[in-house]
């Protein structure tokens, strides 16, 4: 008997290695759709009352075609907020939100690689190079004030602003449901695999944020199971600049928006560095 059980057992873990493996090896290979989950354009851009829209289009300098909108305040030559979304946001059905959250300032929104009415695929590195880009475009805008040009970032888009601010004269950064890396976002959900050798697209925050001069206003929400608080808290630890926090109690990742307390923020702490 003890005979016949021993090659049981090691078919037995033969076959759970070939199904580990095969799980590592399909998360390896559908990871983008794993992070990224490019949404459709629902219907047109709405501008806030007394505002205007401007459709923008994008060429960037790999020809990929990014399409977006600018929010216009009434204002002459407004300071403006670059606004990165989350892996599942078409951003510009925010654009009727801008004066809300950000008061008399114009609004950039751009869709991601693949996102919206965007053409191509997306990509750390191109997510980054096109934020990049789109912000060496706005300094050349006219109707805009060049000198006072801020970046925000929700969940996915934290890891895209904070790489533009680190590279592009930001004069601040918002930054909401902020992760340490997307590798640690990942340990934390899929803890059962080798994470730190299968990302491709890393998004590390903490690597860059000691580095970091501009202002910060870290936004977390103690609700939140996608990126746990802590995340936000030890990104803004090793924040190198100015920082500050808005902790909103029984908020999670998908609605710390609705909370009022997230726009007066946002707003308050322009109103200081911008």
């Amino acid at each position: 008997m003890r005979f016949r059980i021993v090659p049981i057992i090691e078919v037995l873990l033969l076959a759970l290695a070939v199904g580990y493996g095969s799980v590592v090896l399909l998360a390896w290979m559908g990871q983008e759709r794993l992070l990224f989950h490019p949404r459709p354009i629902e219907g047109p851009a709405v501008a806030p009352p007394g505002w205007r829209i401007e459709d923008i289009e994008f060429t960037t300098l790999d020809g990929t075609r990014l399409r977006g909108v600018l929010a216009l305040p009434p204002a002459q030559r407004p300071p403006l907020v670059i606004y990165f979304g989350g892996n599942a946001e078409e951003v510009t059905s925010l654009a009727s939100m801008a004066q809300s959250f950000y008061g008399q300032r114009a609004v950039l929104y751009v869709n991601y690689r693949s996102y919206g009415a965007s053409e191509g695929s997306p990509g750390e590195a191109q997510l980054v190079s096109d934020g990049q880009e789109l912000f060496d475009w706005a300094l050349h805008r006219q109707d805009i004030d060049a000198s006072r040009i801020a970046v925000h970032g929700r969940s996915l888009g934290t890891g895209v602003a904070v790489q533009v601010a680190a590279t592009r004269p930001a004069r601040c950064v918002v930054l909401t449901s902020a992760f340490l890396s997307a590798r640690e976002v990942a340990r934390h959900l899929y803890w059962f695999l080798p994470v730190r050798w299968l990302l491709r697209h890393p998004f590390d925050s903490a690597l860059r944020a000691p580095a970091m001069k501009a202002p910060a206003l870290f936004i977390m929400g103690t609700a939140d199971t996608l990126v746990p608080m802590w995340q936000s808290q030890q990104l803004e630890a090793a924040w190198g600049g100015p920082h500050e926090h808005l902790v909103l109690d029984g908020f999670g990742h998908n609605d710390v928006h609705v909370n009022p307390r997230y726009s007066e923020a946002i707003r308050a702490f322009l109103d200081r560095n911008l």
